[in-house]
């Protein structure tokens, strides 16, 4: 699973040829969500409110380079690194 980004203690992660809709995983320590792309919805898990704030800012930054690498590793190919928040 490509790590695409990490900030604030927080890692974004995509599974090649993962399940439908386009999501991705972030992981902020014992705490698992996983993220619609398109709506930044929370599909499974949570996260702790400002690790959540976080991650939705960052992907509301950065929703086309999320889908480019959904369709990378789709394929499989590798996934490109996007920028963290800062």
């Amino acid at each position: 699973m490509p790590t695409i980004s990490e900030f604030f203690g927080i890692v974004i992660r995509m599974y090649w040829e993962d399940h439908l809709p386009p999501h991705f995983h972030a992981l902020y320590g014992e705490h698992e969500a996983q993220y619609n792309i398109a709506t930044l919805d929370v599909i499974q898990g949570g996260l702790p409110r400002r690790a959540h704030a976080l991650v939705v800012e960052w992907a509301s930054l950065h929703k086309e380079e999320l889908m480019k690498n959904w369709e990378r590793c789709q394929v499989p190919a590798a996934a490109v690194g996007i920028a963290p928040l800062e």
